[in-house]
């Protein structure tokens, strides 16, 4: 049997964000991990536009050539980690964005969230973000990673200094979206056969 693979996805795309230090953090773990196959995905090197397609996703073709490209990439996945920093109390735009351009590749695929902030550690975002995932058809995990006081962490540009606590809580929630990717795509691949 292969390797379910896994797309970490860095939500943020603001200059002196924490989230690439964070992606880069739990992609090493997921390796050390060994479970899963993995990709890291950067909506900052993605660079989606705000949404341009004329029809909501599954009622009509696409006609953007970043929105094939973004459908190829995460039809690819069969589970998925989004990487959230909470601004406002909520998630941000740029994750928001890219959700919305697909559907139908997102739909019965297992989504953790590894969340970062102030005081509330992401909770937030990952509480706003879970029925927006929902909506689109995908399984959100329960257990979350949460991160409080990020600039703890992480300064600018630095590396993410993990702690065990950490560590713990995401090597967790990887044993749950292992569970749900391989018992998803057992069931997808009985689907087609």
């Amino acid at each position: 049997m292969s390797k379910p693979y896994l797309q970490i996805i860095i939500g943020s795309t603001r200059p002196g964000r924490r989230g690439a230090a964070v992606g880069n953090w739990f992609h090493d773990l997921v390796i050390r991990d060994d479970r899963f196959g993995v990709e890291l995905i950067d909506l900052a090197e993605v660079g989606l536009p705000l949404l341009d397609e004329p029809l909501p996703p599954g009622r009509g073709p696409y006609t953007q050539e970043h929105t094939w490209r973004w459908s190829r990439t995460i039809s690819a996945g069969e589970a998925y980690v989004f990487v959230v920093p909470e601004y406002n109390h909520s998630y941000n735009a740029a994750t928001k964005n890219a959700l919305d351009f697909l559907g139908e590749e997102w739909r019965n695929k297992p989504v953790g969230f590894v969340g970062y902030g102030g005081i509330a550690a992401g909770a937030r975002a990952v509480q706003a973000l879970t029925p927006v995932v929902a909506a689109l058809g995908m399984i959100p995990l329960t257990q979350a990673v949460h991160i409080p006081g990020i600039n703890r962490v992480v300064s600018a540009g630095g590396p993410f200094k993990s702690e065990d606590r950490l560590d713990a809580s995401a090597t967790k929630m990887l044993d749950d979206l292992f569970r749900w990717a391989a018992e998803g795509g057992s069931l997808r691949r009985a689907a087609t056969e």
